[in-house]
C-alpha cells in the first residue's frame, strides 16, 4: 500500500505542478501595453509643424490668420512659443484660451513633442 500511496502522490505532484504551469502564463501578453510616447529627435519639420498642420492650419495659417496667429511658418510658431502662448493653449493653461478651439485637446503625447522641441530652443530644424 505504501507504494501506491508514493505512485499516488507523485502523480498528484505532477499533475499539480503541471496546471500550476498552465495558469501562471504570464498575462500582460494579453493585456494591450500602452504606447511609449517618443520625444527624442522632435524637429520642427517632421514633428511639430504635421501637428500643428492636422490640428491648427485651419485657422492659424498665413491666409486666415485668426487672431493675427500664424502656425504654418517657423518663425510665427516660434514667436508663439517663446512668448509661452503655444505650450499655454495646448496645455489648456489657466489664463490661455485652450486650443484647438471648439475641437478635442490634443493628445498628451502631441503636447509633450511639442514642449521638448520648445524646450529645446524651437529650432528651425
Amino acid at each position: 500500500m505504501t507504494r501506491y500511496s508514493v505512485s499516488s502522490l507523485s502523480i498528484f505532484v505532477f499533475l499539480l505542478s503541471l496546471a500550476a504551469a498552465c495558469t501562471s502564463d504570464n498575462e500582460e501578453d494579453d493585456t494591450p501595453q500602452p504606447q511609449q510616447c517618443n520625444t527624442e529627435n522632435v524637429t520642427f519639420a517632421s514633428t511639430v509643424a504635421p501637428i500643428l498642420s492636422a490640428n491648427c492650419y485651419s485657422c492659424h495659417s498665413t491666409s486666415v490668420a485668426t487672431a493675427g496667429i500664424v502656425l504654418d511658418t517657423h518663425a510665427g510658431v516660434k514667436k508663439q512659443a517663446d512668448n509661452g502662448t503655444l505650450v499655454g493653449a495646448i496645455t489648456h493653461a489657466a489664463g490661455y484660451t485652450p486650443m484647438p478651439q471648439g475641437a478635442a485637446k490634443l493628445s498628451d503625447c502631441n503636447i509633450s513633442k511639442i514642449k521638448k522641441w520648445v524646450e529645446d530652443g524651437a529650432k528651425n530644424n
